[in-house]
């Protein structure tokens, strides 16, 4: 009886576990669907985001590739050839020192307009093939604007008259004397002009300043002719006579208050020349002299420009 009811009872519990099991079962059955489920929804996201990255990649790609094409030059070019890009050390560039800026139009580089001009000088004779007028010389200048301005200028011959062989050689080989006349000082007042003004490059990248200039005026050369035909018994004397003087010149502005010029000036004035007969009576001072004739004195002067004062103000800024 007893082993019967055990029995029963054994039974009964070996019917109701697969009953339960099978209840976890469901749930865990359920829960795995929901987790399947859920893990195929991931799927599907993971999919589609996939196929949305692989999408805007190459909507990327395709807008880089765009970009690319219609990208700048300089881009492209340092793409083809790195060396022909720019490699700039900032910190070199900044550190560098700029020089001052050049404007297209400029202001004139060295104001003359109220300013004086001292200019020495040497001068050399052109067109007297028989005696040198070579001298030392000065000119003063006052500009009373910046083109035109009025002036002294002075030179002193005596010193530095040189006879030519060639008059000697002549006179001995033909028997044909040349007169032959000499200098003593010549001084002049005189107006300048200033037509035209630039610059130009040189040495590197220096830019010199320069202007051009005509010149007029009227003064006195003193001269005497030197005694050939009879010099044992003539002499002269220096006497001044009055010339007309004319020239042309170009400074060179080292700075704005030195220079460098050249110039060539003819002075032109009636010129005393020993007469080419000897008379009866030799001491008759009324004999030496022969008529006069207008000559050209032509001179080529190398010289500097000093102005003072050596600064100014531009009454406009740049």
């Amino acid at each position: 009886m007893k082993k019967s009811r055990v029995g029963l009872l054994v039974a009964a519990a070996l019917w109701l576990f697969p009953l339960h099991a099978f209840a976890q079962g469901k749930a865990a059955a359920e829960g795995d669907a929901a987790a399947a489920e859920g893990a195929a929804e991931e799927g599907a996201a993971a999919e589609g985001g996939d196929a949305a990255g692989e999408e805007g990649k190459a909507e990327g790609e395709g807008d880089a590739d765009a970009t690319a094409d219609t990208g700048d030059g300089l881009a492209d070019i340092c793409k083809i050839d790195p060396a022909a890009c720019p490699n700039l050390d900032m910190d070199k560039e900044a550190a560098r020192q700029f020089k001052e800026p050049l404007y297209a139009v400029q202001q004139v580089y060295a104001l003359r307009a109220r300013r004086f001009e001292i200019n020495p000088y040497w001068t050399v004779t052109l067109n007297d093939q028989f005696v040198s007028h070579n001298s030392p010389g000065v000119t003063l200048n006052y500009y009373i604007t910046n083109v035109l301005y009025a002036g002294l200028d002075g030179m002193y011959y005596e010193p530095f008259n040189s006879i030519n062989d060639f008059n000697a050689q002549v006179r001995r080989a033909a028997r044909v004397a040349v007169p032959l006349v000499e200098y003593q000082w010549a001084a002049a007042l005189h107006l300048g002009y200033v037509p035209a003004y630039g610059k130009f490059a040189g040495f590197g990248d220096f830019i010199f300043h320069y202007d051009a200039y005509v010149i007029g005026g009227v003064g006195f050369l003193s001269a005497r002719p030197i005694p050939v035909i009879d010099p044992d018994n003539r002499t002269f004397t220096y006497e001044p006579e009055l010339a007309v003087t004319a020239g042309l010149g170009l400074r060179i502005f080292i700075n704005r208050w030195f220079g460098a010029t050249l110039e060539l000036r003819d002075y032109i004035f009636q010129e005393r020349r020993e007469n080419l007969t000897i008379a009866p009576n030799p001491t008759d001072q009324s004999t030496w002299v022969g008529d006069k004739t207008l000559v050209n004195n032509v001179q080529f002067q190398l010289g500097a420009s000093i102005f003072i004062p050596f600064s100014f103000d531009y009454r406009l800024p740049k």
